[in-house]
C-alpha cells in the first residue's frame, strides 16, 4: 500500500498510460518514482542502475548524464558543466519539485574529492539557493580518505568547502575512511562469530550464496548502506508517528547557532542494521554511550574530547521521555557544552524503528571535533599549492583564476579560525 511514509521519498504513478501518468495518493502501489535528481558527468555509475534492481524506480527523465567526466577538475565541473547544463538542471529539478504537496528540504548527496562532485555538485547547491531560497538544503559530503588515489583532490575539496560555507544550510561530513572501517569492523565481528548472529542472505556483507565475502578494497554498497541509513534516520519524524517528532528545519534552528558553522558530525547505533545482520539489540543505555564514542562516528573525530555548540538525538523505537532525559542527564558530565548553551539538547522521538530492530539512535552534534579534518585538508592542500602543482589544469578553463583558489582557502581558514576560538573558550571555563 502507498502511504504517507513512502510518499516522502517516492511517488506513486499510474504507468498504464505511459510513464507520464497522474499520481496516485491513496490505495495500492502502482509504479514507484523516487524523489530525486540523478547527475553525473559519466555516464557509468547511472548506467549500473538503470541495469540493476533499482532501474523501474528511477525515470529516465530524472536522469542528467555526459560522456566524458570531469577528469577530476572542480572548473570543469562547475564553470564548464555547470552552466552547459543549467537550464536542465533547472527544469527537472521544478519538475520534480512541482510533485511535491509540502517541499520541505533539499538532500545534496555528493563527494569532495573528484570534479562532478565537488564542482558540479556545488553548482547545484547554489542552483537551489536561487530557484527555491526558502528550501533548507542539507550537504552530505564524503571527504577523500589521506590515501585518496585522485591527486587533485585537496583542490577539489576546498574550492567545494568554500560553497558550502555560504550556501548551504547544514552539511553532514562523511569521511570514507571512517565508513570503511565501520565495514571492516562488522566483517570482522562476522567473522570471529562475535556478533552470536546470522548475517541474511543476499545481504550487503553476503555473497549470493550466503558465504561472507572477502572485503573487497572498496565495498561501495556497504559504504553507501551507512549514508542511507543516516537518511532514513534523519527523516524518520517526517515519515512516521512520535511523541516527539523533530522537522527537519527544527535541526538547522536549534543545532546552528552561527551561520557558517553548520556542520554536524553524525553517529549511528546500532552499526549492524547498517550490514542486515540479525543481532540482538543494544540495551537503550548503552546504544546512548555508543553514540557518544569515536567508533560511531562517520567522520574521524572524537566529540567527547571536544566543545559541543549543541547536540541532537534522534531516537526511534519504543522509547520514552524519561529514557532520554535520563541518558541525557547520565552524559552530560563527561561532555563539554559552550558555556552559553548548557542546555544545547533537541531531541526526537519516533515510533517506527528501524526494520528487524527495537530502537535506534542518531546523534548530530555540532562540535568543534570537525576542526582535525579541515586542517588536514587545508594542510594537503597548501603542499600542492605552493608549488603551483596541477594550477594550470584548473586556469585554463573560461572564468577561473587564481583568486579563485586564494579565497577558497582563506574562507577554510576563516573557518578554522571560528572554530579555534571556540576551543579557546573551553579552556577558560574549564
Amino acid at each position: 500500500m502507498y502511504d504517507e511514509a513512502l510518499s516522502s521519498f517516492f511517488r506513486n504513478v499510474d504507468t498504464r498510460s505511459g510513464d507520464n501518468g497522474p499520481d496516485i495518493y491513496k490505495g495500492k502501489i502502482c509504479s514507484l518514482k523516487a524523489r530525486a535528481l540523478l547527475i553525473d558527468m559519466e555516464e557509468g555509475v547511472v548506467n549500473e542502475i538503470l541495469q540493476g534492481p533499482l532501474r523501474d524506480v528511477f525515470d529516465s527523465k530524472q536522469l542528467i548524464t555526459d560522456v566524458s567526466g570531469s577528469g577530476n577538475n572542480w572548473a570543469v565541473g562547475h564553470k564548464i558543466y555547470g552552466c552547459q547544463y543549467r537550464e536542465n538542471i533547472v527544469e527537472k529539478l521544478r519538475k520534480t519539485a512541482e510533485h511535491c504537496d509540502c517541499l520541505q528540504c533539499f538532500f545534496i548527496i555528493h563527494s569532495m574529492g573528484g570534479g562532478t562532485g565537488s564542482g558540479l555538485g556545488t553548482f547545484v547547491l547554489n542552483l537551489l539557493e536561487e530557484e527555491f531560497p526558502e528550501v533548507y538544503r542539507f550537504v552530505t559530503s564524503v571527504y577523500p580518505s589521506g590515501e585518496d588515489d585522485v591527486i587533485t583532490s585537496p583542490y577539489n575539496s576546498v574550492l567545494a568547502m568554500k560553497e558550502l560555507n555560504e550556501h548551504a544550510d547544514c552539511v553532514l561530513p562523511i569521511e570514507n575512511e571512517s565508513l570503511l572501517e565501520i565495514v571492516n569492523k562488522i566483517h570482522q565481528m562476522i567473522n570471529c562469530g562475535k556478533l552470536g548472529s546470522t548475517v541474511k542472505q543476499n545481504s550487503l556483507v553476503t555473497s549470493s550464496a550466503g558465504i561472507a565475502k572477502t572485503l573487497q578494497a572498496k565495498p561501495f554498497d556497504a559504504m553507501n548502506n551507512i549514508v542511507a541509513n543516516l537518511l532514513l534516520n534523519l527523516t524518520s519524524s517526517a515519515r512516521f508517528e512520535g511523541s516527539l517528532n523533530m522537522d527537519l528545519n527544527e535541526i538547522s534552528m536549534n543545532l546552528v547557532p552561527f551561520p557558517r558553522l553548520h556542520y554536524l558530525v553524525s553517529s549511528l547505533t546500532p552499526l549492524y542494521t547498517l550490514a542486515d545482520v540479525n543481532v540482538p539489540s543494544r540495551r537503550l543505555d548503552q546504544m546512548f554511550s555508543d553514540a557518544f564514542s569515536r567508533d560511531h562516528q562517520l567522520i574521524q573525530a572524537d566529540p567527547k574530547h571536544s566543545l559541543y555548540l549543541a547536540c541532537a538525538l534522534l531516537v526511534r523505537g519504543n522509547v520514552q521521555v524519561s529514557d532520554l532525559r535520563r541518558n541525557i542527564e547520565r552524559l552530560k558530565p563527561s561532555l563539554h557544552f559552550v558555556s552559553w548553551n548548557q542546555e544545547g539538547w533537541k531531541t526526537g522521538l519516533c515510533s517506527v524503528p528501524p526494520v528487524g530492530h527495537s530502537h535506534s539512535l542518531l546523534a548530530l552534534a555540532n562540535n568543534t571535533c570537525v576542526k582535525p579534518t579541515f586542517i588536514e585538508l587545508k594542510d594537503r592542500f597548501m603542499k600542492l599549492y605552493k608549488k603551483k602543482a596541477h594550477l594550470h589544469h584548473y586556469l585554463q578553463i573560461d572564468g577561473m583564476e587564481q583568486s579563485c583558489f586564494s579565497e577558497a582557502i582563506s574562507s577554510l581558514s576563516d573557518l578554522i579560525e571560528e572554530y579555534n576560538e571556540l576551543d579557546a573558550t573551553k579552556v577558560a571555563f574549564q
